[in-house]
């Protein structure tokens, strides 16, 4: 949906948008809970669109945002949102990036993509805390984005995001 959006601009329906996803492109066999999670995923990212960007753009050093891959730019985005607005803990939220990064980028882009949602991670974790956050070492986010087994089974979390992405 998202990057549906991104290529249709602003001439995108958001209604049409998540109709035509949901009808014409995804999997026949999603769980309604998962349908609802992706769309609102999906639509709560684009309608904080400058906020998120504004975060991104924050420690994006040395790249514009229109300049990014559509597919890494909207990842990035996804993952953001969750920070920002979901239950999610950011470091599964960065996992769950990666997971999509690899299934539909490159191996640097996913990379990229760890550099800048690790550190918008940290100025969050500063800034506002996750009561619910998992205490887990900052390694465990690395070790995801140097794994490069691209196992086609992604789990659950992934093909959730990658609906919404």
């Amino acid at each position: 949906m998202l990057f549906a959006a991104d290529v249709a601009g602003r001439d995108a329906r958001l209604d049409e948008l998540v109709r035509d996803y949901w009808t014409e492109l995804s999997e026949a066999e999603q769980e309604e809970a998962a349908r609802e999670f992706a769309t609102r995923l999906a639509t709560g990212t684009l309608a904080h669109l400058t906020e998120i960007d504004e975060r991104i753009r924050s420690r994006a050093e040395h790249w514009r945002i229109s300049r990014m891959a559509v597919v890494d730019r909207n990842v990035l985005r996804l993952a953001v949102y969750e920070f920002l607005y979901e239950q999610t803990p950011r470091t599964v939220a960065i996992n769950e990036a990666l997971e999509i990064a690899r299934r539909f980028s490159t191996f640097e882009a996913t990379q990229f993509i760890n550099g800048i949602l690790d550190a918008i991670k940290r100025d969050l974790d500063q800034e506002r805390p996750q009561a619910n956050a998992e205490e887990k070492p900052e390694a465990a986010v690395t070790e995801a984005a140097t794994n490069n087994d691209t196992d086609a089974d992604a789990d659950d979390d992934g093909e959730r995001l990658a609906s919404a992405s």
